[in-house]
């Protein structure tokens, strides 16, 4: 990864956070990163005004917010970060900052990543001779790529632009013989989907041209198959271990929920959605397009034919537990919300990356932490225990909790493992007995 922008890095190891008010937090963050008040205040709430709303989608009646976490503890290629996660599921950052802990002792999650790469589909119709339109096409790759950079001189000038093109024929489609040509394009910082799709329009008259067909969709694929970030963990059994739990037990534990997860697509479609708790919260805090991720995500994992689990988890030589994802990433820092909406350009500049490779690579980091937790969680006592835990203040709220109230229901409820709004109404009714507000 490149250097990100803060010259020193935030030290993301913060002891007692969680303790802390929200209001103490932001201060405790704004010091650590050096985050000014204007980009503190952003990340506090209320960030985005209904007048620039407005301008961003249509029949705009107000705003939605989200919680706006910190994920604490990471360590990704020897260097700290803060990640900020925007996300209501209750025990999401406090796994993601717990798992980063444990890997933070035994040198983090190592990550890489592939050259931003998109392709824009073009389709064509009506074709007598599909395969010699296929060879015309490829014999015009030159002139294709030529008129697709046309559109985008400041993209070729940053080092992107479209690179190649290839050309996949479809001869018994439902309404006949049809080819798709792919322009694989550099978008280097962005999302990339304006860039892709105006490049398709762009080169689509020539297509039809050389084709002798006509040409219908022009659009991106979200399954940017070619844009992959990868996260490898490698952790000792002894850094697993529990007071109720051995390390080995655990580590055994992980790879046996892992194995169902590769052989049954009821358990992977569970077993990923639980990597994308973790990468999803990052995507919409940055104010890119988490839907475009999850196709893409869910898209990879069924490449073979078969949905399968987005990970691996396995045993080296030494017993150490090995954790590794791979998956498409089609982030950007440039356009769309992300330059829009004030609170992801603060939530960015907490991060501190300095590319959208950067970028996607933490989130398969955090992606990666996320479904160590639930593997663990799953190994061991069972995936309820510490999510209802957590869960508590949000049943406590729903039963008409308030203030200090709200800390002593949840902690009764998770003491006594029933977490249920009635029983935690109960427990009002008792701390309303003994006179306490």
């Amino acid at each position: 990864m490149s250097d990100g922008a803060h010259s020193e890095r935030p030290v993301s190891r913060i002891e007692n956070f969680r303790n802390l008010s929200p209001a103490e937090r932001i201060r405790k963050l704004g010091g650590i990163s050096g985050l000014n008040q204007a980009s503190q205040k952003m990340l506090s709430g209320g960030a985005l005004p209904v007048e620039l709303a407005n301008g961003m989608i249509e029949n705009v009646v107000g705003t939605f917010e989200l919680p706006l976490g910190v994920a604490t503890n990471f360590t990704i290629n020897g260097r700290d970060y803060l990640v900020p996660m925007a996300v209501e599921e209750p025990s999401v950052v406090a796994a993601a900052s717990y798992m980063a802990r444990i890997a933070r002792g035994c040198g983090g999650f190592h990550t890489s990543s592939t050259s931003p790469v998109m392709r824009a589909q073009i389709q064509v119709l009506s074709l007598k001779d599909p395969y010699g339109a296929r060879q015309r096409l490829i014999e015009a790759r030159d002139r294709l790529i030529e008129v697709a950079n046309t559109r985008d001189r400041v993209l070729v000038e940053l080092g992107g632009g479209c690179r190649d093109i290839e050309v996949h024929v479809f001869e018994h489609s439902p309404v006949g013989p049809m080819i798709v040509l792919h322009l694989l394009v550099d978008v280097r910082d962005a999302m990339g989907a304006n860039t892709v799709n105006t490049m398709a329009e762009m080169v689509a008259p020539l297509v039809e041209e050389i084709s002798r067909g006509e040409v219908r969709l022009r659009i991106l694929s979200n399954l940017a198959d070619l844009r992959l970030a990868r996260a490898r963990v490698e952790l000792g059994v002894d850094a697993l271990a529990t007071k109720e739990y051995s390390g080995e037990r655990i580590a055994t534990g992980i790879v046996e929920a892992c194995a169902l997860a590769i052989v049954d697509p009821y358990r992977a479609a569970t077993h990923n959605k639980g990597i994308m708790n973790g990468i999803d919260p990052l995507i919409v805090a940055t104010g890119n397009d988490w839907r475009a991720i999850e196709a893409g995500a869910h898209a990879w994992a069924a490449r073979t034919g078969r949905y399968t689990s987005l990970s691996n988890w396995e045993r080296d030589s030494s017993g150490n537990l090995v954790g590794t994802l791979e998956l498409p990433m089609a982030v950007g820092l440039v356009g769309g919300a992300t330059k829009t909406h004030p609170a992801a350009q603060a939530a960015l500049e907490l991060l501190g990356v300095s590319s959208a490779r950067e970028l996607a690579e933490i989130a398969a980091a955090l992606g990666l932490a996320q479904n160590m937790a639930a593997l663990r969680a799953l190994a061991t006592e069972g995936i309820q225990r510490g999510h209802m835990a957590l869960h508590a203040r949000n049943i406590a709220i729903v039963a008409g909790a308030s203030g200090t109230q709200i800390d002593e229901v949840a902690a009764r409820l998770a003491a006594d493992h029933d977490v249920r709004v009635d029983r935690a109404r109960e427990i009002l009714a008792e701390l309303s007995g003994r006179g306490d507000d």
